[in-house]
């Protein structure tokens, strides 16, 4: 890797030959494999971009002309040439470099982009805003073809069309890759584009074989093959000169094509075709295996997983499919997530009941509404960060009209690696402020189990937040048992202080109990709030603690203060959860012990407060 260890910075890159950045493409498609292996990560999509970044990088003054990676998965490449070689060591590690775009990590991240389809948006505003200023650049969403099955895109490229002299340019990385199957229309329509190769080959023809009098003929019968044969003019039906496809591993293709581009006014629309996997042959046989791998042997590829505890993920995947069977009503819904929301062998047993969307967090929302009021009983399966995508429906199309629909929120909490992008802290607040919705917080997979089997029988929307990965080791049951709305319950009697824990707290919750001798309650919902047990509890005890992993802010324990402010309840009160701020990436236990929601850290909390587990309330300093 002689060559690329000279790169620290694109400027470098301009200075090679071409065959130069072959050799360069060949280094950087290996550092990535050995990096990805290292640390884990994303490794099919990174590999499918190692050209198209090079050929960007060199043809743009970058950071100057400001590219967008859509979505920001595929950025690794991009992060070794733009300094960061050195510190791919620590990707996704605790005070390590992000595994997407960075704003406050370098100049050459130029928008945040870990949630997709929003990079057109970005572009487009960056584009214009230095036609306000008076500067002359390059704006550069490079967008995945699963990415543009969402409607911002194209709510995007419907403005961008009508400023035909903004230095804007779309390249749509088409490689066939989603996380989970590409779905709809547009997915289609890229495979006809693709496959009409007739029209590409009669075109090239046509420039060099015709006559000169017949070539004009020839140019005006060339929009109507193209809509004929492969219906490109979409794209120019939007304002935008649509571009190629070309392929996206050749460089003599790529630098010539972005050169002749750049020197274009008005909105470009660039389709490359590239390889999820290029080059390292067990991804490309499974570029949905090698999407996210952890740490593995190039030379032996990723093996069998030994047996570990049963996730949360395949808790709901197994429920899914027991009470499809049990209930010909239920329909399941996923915006394009269907292997990390554990949906494949529901998709495989009720093809006819299953739906991805794509990556349509809106629309999802809106559909599953649709479905509930014509007598379905649809589950959306959703990671609790991009619910947040679907929140004015959430409120308008389903809670107002309170519609039967079953929320079931993975990866709520803290995520680890992937970091505060995905981390699930907010569901909690966002939800509970909305009218008729049910909230449950489960502490085990048997609990989870039966709190989805609570939502699924509640006649109006409901939601069921748990954790990503494993839990802690409870045998699941079977049956589709369902537990009594609002009620929580003492899981260890203790003196003077009463835990409140909802969700993935209870169990180092109940580890802080046994040392400091206090009750620990499992309130399981949110809302409707167990108040009964609340007001038992402070009836008996000389101070409460809450504990959930979420902000604190507006979450569970808010609804506790709340609880006991309506009932007249003055009790000294600790609120134990994740603060107001963003938290950044690393081992998800590790954050939670950073932030004192681990059991040596709770017992920490509430000594710290209490003096010793005391019921002496500490007020600036002094009892």
């Amino acid at each position: 890797m002689d060559l690329l260890q000279t790169i620290n910075d694109p400027a470098d890159m301009r200075a090679l030959s071409r065959p130069q950045l072959k050799q360069l493409a060949d280094e950087l498609r290996a550092f990535v494999l050995e990096s990805v292996a290292q640390t884990g990560g994303h490794l099919s999509s990174n590999l499918g971009t190692v050209e198209l970044t090079i050929a960007l990088h060199t043809v743009f003054n970058t950071p100057e002309d400001r590219i967008i990676w859509d979505v920001g998965h595929q950025t690794y490449p991009h992060k070794i040439l733009t300094g960061r070689r050195d510190q791919m060591h620590s990707l996704r590690q605790l005070k390590g470099i992000s595994g997407f775009p960075r704003r406050d990590e370098s100049p050459y991240d130029t928008f945040g982009t870990a949630h997709s389809s929003t990079s057109i948006s970005a572009a487009l505003g960056m584009a214009l805003a230095a036609q306000v200023k008076g500067e002359d650049r390059h704006a550069i969403a490079v967008i995945g073809d699963g990415a543009m099955t969402a409607g911002m895109a194209f709510e995007a490229m419907n403005n961008a069309g009508i400023h035909e002299d903004c230095n804007l340019l779309v390249v749509l990385n088409d490689n066939d890759m989603s996380i989970s199957p590409p779905v709809g229309a547009l997915n289609r329509y890229l495979a006809r584009l693709m496959s009409g190769q007739f029209y590409a080959a009669a075109k090239n023809v046509g420039k060099t074989v015709l006559p000169a009098p017949v070539r004009e003929l020839a140019k005006r019968l060339e929009e109507h093959a193209k809509g004929m044969i492969v219906p490109a003019t979409m794209f120019e039906e939007f304002g935008f000169n649509y571009i190629g496809p070309i392929d996206g591993h050749d460089l003599d293709s790529l630098i010539p094509t972005l050169e002749n581009i750049k020197q274009l006014k008005g909105p470009q629309f660039l389709h490359v075709v590239t390889r999820k996997g290029q080059g390292y042959k067990l991804a490309e046989a499974d570029p949905v295996l090698y999407h996210g791998p952890g740490k593995f042997d190039p030379a032996e590829g990723i093996k069998p997983a030994a047996a570990k505890k049963v996730t949360y993920t395949s808790v709901f995947g197994d429920w899914l499919c027991d009470q499809a069977a049990a209930d010909s009503r239920l329909v399941g819904i996923t915006p394009a997530m269907r292997e990390g929301s554990g949906m494949v062998e529901f998709e495989r047993r009720f093809p006819d009941r299953y739906h991805d969307v794509g990556i349509a967090e809106q629309h999802a929302v809106t559909f599953a509404g649709g479905m509930a009021c014509e007598g379905l009983k649809p589950v959306v399966a959703i990671y609790s960060t991009f619910l947040q995508r679907g929140y004015d429906q959430l409120i308008h199309d389903v809670a107002l009209q309170n519609l039967d629909v079953t929320f079931a929120l993975d990866r709520s909490g803290l995520v680890g690696a992937d970091g505060a992008t995905h981390a699930g802290n907010y569901d909690i607040a966002f939800l509970r402020c909305i009218p008729n919705m049910v909230i449950m917080a489960a502490s085990d997979e048997n609990e989870c189990r039966r709190m989805l089997s609570t939502g699924f029988q509640y006649n109006g929307p409901a939601s069921i937040r748990y954790p990503r990965g494993g839990g802690v080791g409870a045998a699941v049951g079977k049956d589709l048992e369902t537990i009594p709305l609002g009620t929580g319950e003492v899981r260890r009697e203790g003196k003077s202080i009463a835990i409140l824990a909802f969700g993935t707290m209870v169990a180092p919750s109940l580890q802080a109990g046994e040392e400091l001798d206090a009750t620990v309650a499992n309130m399981r919902f949110v809302k409707p709030l167990d108040v009964a047990l609340l007001k038992q509890l402070a009836a008996t005890h000389d101070a409460l603690v809450t504990v959930e992993e979420g902000c604190i802010m507006g979450g569970a324990g808010s609804a506790v203060a709340e609880a006991m402010a309506a009932a007249g309840i003055v009790k000294p009160l600790l609120i134990l959860g994740l603060p107001d701020q963003f938290i950044d990436h690393g081992d998800a236990g590790q954050l939670l012990a950073m932030n004192g929601l681990d059991a040596k850290g709770i017992a920490a909390s509430i000594r710290q407060r209490f003096d010793k587990g005391e019921p002496r309330l500490v007020v600036n300093n002094k009892q």
